[in-house]
């Protein structure tokens, strides 16, 4: 059957591992957030993603505190999405989120640059206050979020820690951004998958329904599997304790060469968020 499991992981380029199934908090209430993550721990989940501009990373940081689990046992990702307005402000911006999710004395397993789109000598600027936290143990690795191949080449120019460990994207049969997965392949950079339920837009899918019906499984159970067939890690996201179980029941089954190949065959469409520049620099 299956070759992954709920405690299965995939080694960064750093030496870390990251679990391959992720839970997201983009978008989750504040007041909600921390009994998301705490239902998600209960289930198995060992990986929560959130971000500075999510504004609930004090919320994730109460369900690791509030949690039974050995923080070691644990996966927590942030994303920086600007600068400070130097590089001391910039690295403060780091560690802020450090403190904010794992306390004085805390770290985080994972920072991300949240994108590109702040420009090349942003990028550069934030790019070396991560490396220092990292140099530092606040942050144990350090990764890219929708870079497209000409940012991250560009980053070898500066970067002392090059390849990014993660570049999260959103990816689904939809957005399959196949140049930039397939370079992050070739190039020891762990996939990360954001979307992967494409928010729910493609329930009634045909497709995707009758691959449900013949596992027996959810449409978004068939997505998040694909995920994790593709080499991708997925992040979904919810609030509801039921869905939340049920995104991770994704280990006793398993998409055959056919049901892969008709959701590799989807018509490619624009992004809900963001495409990638596989050219762009800047």
């Amino acid at each position: 059957m299956s070759k992954f499991s709920i405690t299965s992981t995939s080694k960064l380029s750093s030496g870390k591992s990251i679990p391959t199934l992720g839970f997201g908090v983009w978008d989750s209430p504040n007041h909600i957030t921390t009994q998301s993550c705490l239902e998600a721990l209960k289930v198995g989940y060992r990986h929560i993603d959130t971000a500075q501009v999510y504004g609930n990373e004090v919320e994730v940081g109460k369900a690791v505190e509030s949690s039974d689990l050995a923080r070691e046992d644990l996966f927590v990702t942030s994303k920086i999405l600007s600068p400070g307005s130097d590089a001391a402000a910039t690295y403060k911006k780091c560690i802020e989120s450090v403190d904010k999710i794992g306390g004085a004395n805390g770290y985080l397993d994972l920072m991300l640059i949240h994108n590109s789109a702040s420009g090349a000598s942003a990028v550069k600027m934030m790019w070396q206050a991560m490396e220092k936290s990292q140099e530092e143990g606040k942050i144990k690795s350090i990764g890219v979020s929708n870079f497209g191949i000409g940012h991250i080449d560009q980053m070898k120019e500066y970067a002392k820690v090059w390849p990014p460990a993660v570049n999260q994207l959103e990816l689904h049969p939809w957005c399959q951004q196949r140049e930039i997965v397939e370079y992050c392949h070739k190039n020891n950079i762990v996939v990360e998958a954001y979307c992967p339920l494409v928010r729910n837009q493609k329930a009634d899918d045909p497709t995707l329904k009758s691959i449900g019906e013949k596992h027996q499984k959810s449409t978004q159970q068939v997505l998040l599997r694909y995920c994790l067939q593709k080499n991708w890690v997925p992040l979904p996201k919810s609030d509801n304790p039921k869905r939340i179980a049920q995104n991770a029941d994704l280990f006793d089954f398993e998409l055959d060469h056919q049901d892969m190949e008709k959701l590799d065959g989807q018509k490619q469409e624009p992004a809900l968020v963001v495409a990638v520049d596989n050219k762009s620099k800047q």
